[in-house]
């Protein structure tokens, strides 16, 4: 019996419904075409936004619902229960919002948040480029002041909402010659001359998100778009990270345990020998092992959720549940999929789908062995 949860109130449940209703109805019964195009249309955004499903967690008075992460939270799990990777919401109204939220000027946030939450706009942030993944202090692209302008160049990659995105916060260095010091956060409009997409890559998972690379050739910005104080780009950075870390541990989890219940529906009713694979040892001893790890990612991932809310959920401890989360989910769709035979390798089935998508958890907002290494430098303060 699986341990009751508690984080969530009844306010909380009546928006799950919501959500699970706008899935049915406007995401589940063209994913699979959304699949095999690449990319969701721009419409569906605003159909979010008409049902309030985007920036959940921004005050009212710039557009949003003026609720906690915990709305977040039902919206990430319900769409990755349903491997819905299409629409990229949670980048932009759990990642992107919060830094203009957290960082921007008063006209920037009267500016963008409003359109976000209502859908007109979508958004990206581009940090990754072709020679730079979670070095970010090795980014190339800059953002240097020329009169009263600043001009950005470079290149970014494995962007997410990168072919529909209007508005990009850029990772840049607007003092090239000071490390980390010199990066800032650049907000870059997708209609500005000298900016330009490329193709929209082909990805073993997750294939409906439309995923870039973008290019910026002597783009003109003013310094008032420069997001929070220039030069403090990667403390922004990293002041963001756990809850884009928790993003991708809850996502995680909610796979992890929508794996279980196919395989064990699966088990029950494909027969081998003339019995029920579920009859056989190995296969109950496996799910055991499943259900266990299963149930104990649940609750750790509900710790740092109530952690979070409590404004204490930090960078370590995020980077733990990031990382520890990330490779159970690895071995336990590893599993799920092993026991539904040759079918499990069948893009059909669900656990196919889920075994692809889930692979870049253990990549994005930090690969496990950054993960690892900022918990082992947390335990090493002091000494």
């Amino acid at each position: 019996m699986a341990i009751p949860r508690t984080v969530f109130g009844e306010e909380h449940e009546m928006f799950r419904a919501t959500v699970k209703d706008f899935i049915e109805r406007e995401i589940a019964p063209h994913h699979d075409k959304w699949e095999k195009d690449g990319i969701v249309p721009r419409e569906l955004w605003r159909k979010a936004g008409e049902a309030g499903l985007l920036l959940t967690g921004i005050p009212e008075e710039y557009g949003g619902a003026g609720a906690n992460f915990l709305m977040s939270a039902i919206l990430i799990e319900e769409m990755s229960k349903g491997l819905y990777s299409g629409p990229g919401f949670r980048l932009h109204s759990d990642i992107v919002a919060p830094y203009i939220l957290h960082y921007g000027s008063e006209e920037q946030k009267r500016s963008l948040l409003p359109r976000m939450a209502r859908g007109e706009i979508v958004t990206a942030i581009a940090m990754t480029e072709p020679g730079t993944g979670s070095d970010l202090q090795g980014i190339r692209t800059t953002a240097v002041r020329q009169g009263n302008e600043l001009i950005v160049n470079g290149q970014k990659t494995y962007i997410t909402n990168g072919q529909l995105a209007d508005v990009i916060i850029v990772a840049a260095k607007t003092d090239p010659g000071e490390g980390a010091k010199g990066i800032s956060l650049v907000i870059v409009e997708a209609d500005r001359p000298g900016f330009a997409r490329g193709r929209n890559l082909e990805k073993i998972g997750n294939k409906a998100q439309d995923t870039s690379e973008l290019f910026f050739d002597n783009v003109r910005v003013p310094p008032s778009n420069v997001l929070g104080a220039e030069g403090k780009g990667f403390s922004h950075l990293m002041q963001e990270l756990p809850q884009e870390r928790l993003i991708v541990g809850l996502a995680a989890v909610a796979i992890m345990e929508a794996a279980l219940e196919w395989t064990l529906a699966y088990t029950r009713d494909r027969k081998a020998f003339g019995r029920p694979i579920a009859d056989f040892q190995n296969s109950r001893f496996k799910l055991a092992e499943v259900a266990t790890e299963v149930q104990v990612a649940r609750v750790f991932v509900d710790k740092c959720l109530e952690l979070h809310i409590a404004g204490q959920l930090d960078v370590p401890t995020a980077a733990m549940q990031k990382w520890w989360l990330t490779e159970v989910e690895g071995r336990v769709l590893d599993i799920c999929l092993q026991l539904h035979g040759g079918a499990g390798f069948m893009w059909e089935y669900p656990i196919a789908r889920a075994f692809a998508d889930a692979r870049v958890h253990r990549i994005f907002a930090g690969t496990t062995e950054i993960m690892k290494e900022i918990v082992a430098r947390s335990l090493m303060v002091g000494r």
